[in-house]
């Protein structure tokens, strides 16, 4: 099994917390509202959500795939760190095992935050992950943050 790591980190305006709750604590709240043309909904399905809860996430027909699973392997809500594996659905198959991620909140002097993102895919046998799919997969996550960081600065008060 090979082991390709990607390192990424995103500055926002809205606070560590706001973002921390928005993405990572309620994202069945509000990604299936703000994306209902890519996801259908989150669901829990074992678990209370924290450590050891797995989640399923379902995307809508014009998704990229049906569905995703991963597992949460540490939630440290003190903190604002998240780290989970992807083990089911989504990108994974003959060439990709596993993909775990590690996701930190971190404050800024300005009353903002940075999102450092850490990936690693886990890769079947000799197997090479696809650069133009990192960089689709890069991209893509940085969508999200953005789209959901519109939604908080425009509802001030919505996950404070």
């Amino acid at each position: 099994m090979g082991v390709t790591v990607i390192n990424q980190e995103y500055s926002s305006p809205v606070a560590p917390a706001r973002m921390f709750k928005a993405l990572i604590l309620e994202p069945g709240t509000l990604l299936p509202k703000l994306l209902p043309q890519i996801i259908k909904d989150v669901t829990l399905i074992q678990g209370d959500g924290g450590a050891g809860s797995i989640e399923q996430i379902n995307f809508a027909e014009a998704g990229p795939f049906k569905y995703l699973k991963h597992k949460i392997n540490v939630l440290d809500k003190e903190n604002l760190v998240c780290e989970y594996t992807m083990f089911e659905g989504g990108p994974l198959g003959d060439k990709i095992e596993s993909i775990s991620y590690r996701v930190k909140f971190e404050a800024t002097n300005d009353g903002g935050c940075i999102s450092k993102m850490t990936s690693k895919y886990n890769t079947v046998g000799d197997s090479e992950v696809n650069e133009e799919k990192l960089k689709e997969g890069r991209e893509s996550t940085i969508g999200v943050y953005k789209i959901v960081e519109s939604y908080l600065l425009e509802n001030p008060q919505a996950f404070a």
